[in-house]
């Protein structure tokens, strides 16, 4: 009986033959038989990540956070040193250049200094860190390039008292990797 009632129920939509939709998909014929192709966007799987305590877990919530917050930061620095290290290619004296550097660093000051003293301690490490992996050069060595190695010697000493280092590399096989996969994950679109 509870069947009868229950066939009632799916009979209008086993007749409804309207509601089937069909959609058009480019095709590739492959030993002349034509097969469907559509191309699926690439998925990239990531290791599962080793926490072990919920402190692990909360620290790489954390890190998740000041990633996002300052990798925009080091993207930006990546492609403003190509084009300040083009531009200075093309000014013929040193004086025209140290004037160039004066303005570009007072525009970035204007457009972006509020916003990087914000960053906490924290926040500002892994800037550092994230420079050094979009350029392949440490903070230190691209001020050295750009200000010289006078200005770089006060910069770093400055930045050790603060408890920086100007001078640190990134290893994203070994301290870093958990950084690295973060931001593979933001660079994927499947953390955001």
């Amino acid at each position: 009986m509870v069947l009868f009632f229950l066939s009632f129920g799916m009979v209008p939509n086993l007749l409804a033959q309207d509601t089937i939709r069909h959609m058009v998909v480019p095709g590739k014929i492959i030993e002349g038989d034509t097969v469907p192709y559509v191309d699926l966007k690439t998925v990239v799987v990531f290791p599962q990540m080793d926490i072990k305590a919920w402190s692990e877990l909360v620290g790489y919530e954390m890190l998740v956070i000041n990633i996002k917050k300052v990798y925009p930061y080091a993207k930006l620095a990546a492609v403003k040193l190509t084009e300040y290290k083009h531009t200075l290619d093309s000014i013929p004296t040193e004086r025209g250049r140290r004037k160039f550097l004066k303005v570009a660093e007072k525009d970035l000051e204007a457009r972006f200094g509020d916003e990087i003293k914000d960053l906490n301690f924290t926040q500002g490490k892994l800037l550092i860190k994230l420079i050094y992996r979009q350029t392949g050069n440490s903070t230190f060595e691209i001020v050295k390039e750009l200000r010289g190695s006078f200005n770089a010697f006060v910069y770093q000493t400055v930045a050790r008292i603060f408890g920086y280092d100007l001078r640190s590399q990134y290893d994203p096989e070994g301290n870093d990797k958990a950084i690295e996969h973060i931001v593979r994950m933001i660079d994927d679109g499947s953390l955001q």
